[in-house]
């Protein structure tokens, strides 16, 4: 008994060392992670610079300034620069899309009869045969109608019998018989010739023949050799396609573009170069919410019935937009959230400008903000333009910069001595996403290393505004290494195609400018 006390004791004693212990350690690592500071000392602002420079406390990345150039004419010349004007017009733009033809509803008619009887011959037997108005369909025998026809011509007789009765009312009477079995025969929709052939011949005919009441193709038929028929069976269905409906799918975003009477066109591939001309009718209040478009009913005149039903067709809806201020496409470029124009001042010197787009009509723009009607814009190469003023914004020397100074003026300048050599490799050879280093070899013409300069590579990738991706930029100043190498890290936030532009600038002075591309390797 005596032993197992003492070997719980020394279990107990031992825990409790174990313990100690951690806590040791546990206070001794808190201590170590607690900035300490000297007495009187300032804190450790580097770290505290560092630590608010990360990437979780980064602020979000903001579009790349801008700054105005200048550039001389024939430099405007060699890089393919174009201009065009501001104007205020007229303007239409266009909604292509695609539609059915399909029946226009309202030009249906229906064959039935108001009594009952039996068809005794068919004459129209064929879905989608063309028929004109009164051309025969079918002949029927109805012993209701027979029983009509008689009645009629029993009030017809007794009506002349005693026309001359001196009874009183009797004339009447009888006279009111006549018109009554008269209108009943007319209730029941049989034709005029048919009672004039009765009044005139006195004789029932046993089969009727019963009349298309429209011209146009049979769509539907029910009408078969001795079918008994009722008054609410339905016979034929006959459709006048002089005009039909087309119906065009629209996607939700063109909706409040369309308005009723807008006039439209359609094509088809069945006819090459013919266009039809027509109108909007209809605007059905529903979208369908799998592919967000909505249904827009149209109406063409079709006199030669080329358009039948169930045709695929291409449409066009005219947009009137009422008179506008209006640019080419080619004079904005598309900058993240931003959109661009350079405005020409004269003399070679371009302006970077914000503007506010409206729609866009065909190879046009609308502009809402920014533009005054008359004024001259970059039509052509903006990008290379845009790649000069982010290049100018990055190296700060356009305030404006005078006549001979900066690197556009020293672009086109006329060269007095050879330009310096600059040669880049990287490391990885081929860049990736991610960290890489990149190393520059400055040497003049004949191969002497260049020292004391300050070396910058910028990095630009323009934005992808369909898949929400803003422009890229990022300048890297490089660390002079000896022997005219200069070195820098960056970090490339995605793979792709990325335009690299080497600066290297001595007292003040840009020594020569070097622009190429690179692909990174990895996903955006």
């Amino acid at each position: 008994m005596r032993n197992y006390r003492k070997a719980f004791f020394l279990a107990l004693v031992g825990n409790l060392v174990f313990l100690g212990a951690l806590a040791g350690i546990w206070w001794s690592a808190r201590r170590s992670t607690t900035p300490r500071h000297a007495a009187g000392s300032a804190p450790n602002v580097a770290a505290q610079l560092a630590q608010s420079s990360s990437p979780s406390s980064a602020p979000p990345p903001m579009e790349t300034p801008l700054a105005p150039v200048q550039l001389s004419a024939e430099r405007l010349q060699s890089i393919g620069v174009m201009f065009g004007t501001v104007e205020r017009k007229p303007v239409q733009d266009e909604i292509r899309v695609t539609g059915n033809v399909a029946i226009d509803e309202t030009r249906l008619s229906y064959v039935q009869t108001r009594f009952s009887g039996y068809i005794v011959k068919v004459f129209a037997d064929a879905t989608y045969k063309y028929v004109r108005d009164g051309q025969p369909l079918f002949t029927i025998y109805s012993p209701e109608l027979a029983a009509a026809e008689r009645e009629y011509l029993l009030a017809k007789q007794n009506a002349q019998g005693l026309s001359q009765s001196t009874v009183p009312g009797v004339s009447a009477g009888f006279a009111s018989l006549l018109a009554a079995s008269a209108d009943r025969l007319k209730q029941w929709n049989v034709p005029q010739r048919e009672i004039d052939r009765l009044e005139s011949s006195s004789q029932v005919q046993q089969e009727l023949e019963i009349d298309s009441p429209v011209s146009g193709y049979i769509t539907e038929r029910h009408a078969l050799p001795n079918l008994t028929f009722q008054p609410d069976t339905h016979l034929y269905t006959i459709a006048n396609l002089s005009t039909v409906w087309v119906f065009a799918q629209i996607f939700q975003n063109d909706l409040g573009r369309i308005r009723v009477g807008a006039p439209t066109a359609l094509s088809v591939d069945s006819y090459p170069g013919k266009t039809f001309r027509g109108r909007v009718d209809f605007i059905y209040p529903d979208v369908d919410t799998t592919t967000r478009t909505a249904r827009v009913r149209l109406v063409f005149s079709n006199p030669n019935l080329a358009l039948t039903p169930g045709m695929y067709v291409n449409v066009v809806l005219q947009v009137p937009l009422g008179n506008q201020l209006v640019i080419p496409v080619g004079g904005v470029l598309q900058s993240g959230t931003r959109q661009i124009v350079f405005v020409d001042r004269g003399a070679g010197y371009l302006e970077p400008r914000d503007v506010q787009l409206g729609p866009q009509a065909g190879d046009q723009y609308v502009v809402l903000k920014g533009l005054k009607a008359g004024e001259r814009i970059v039509t052509s190469a903006n990008f290379l333009i845009d790649s000069e003023s982010q290049l100018q914004a990055a190296v700060g020397s356009f305030v404006p910069p005078p006549p001979g100074a900066g690197e556009a003026a020293a672009m086109n300048a006329p060269t007095t001595r050879p330009a310096p050599q600059i040669e880049l490799s990287t490391a990885p050879s081929t860049p990736r996403k991610g960290t890489n280093l990149y190393r520059v070899k400055l040497a003049t013409s004949d191969g002497s290393p260049i020292t004391g300069a300050q070396v910058s590579v910028r990095s630009y990738m323009p934005g992808m505004p369909q898949m929400g991706m803003a422009a890229m930029n990022v300048v890297t100043p490089l660390s002079e290494k000896g022997g005219g190498i200069y070195e820098g890290q960056v970090n490339l936030d995605s793979g792709g195609a990325w335009q690299l532009t080497i600066t290297a600038i001595k007292n003040g002075a840009v020594l020569a400018t070097k622009k190429l591309s690179v692909n990174a390797e990895g996903g955006m």
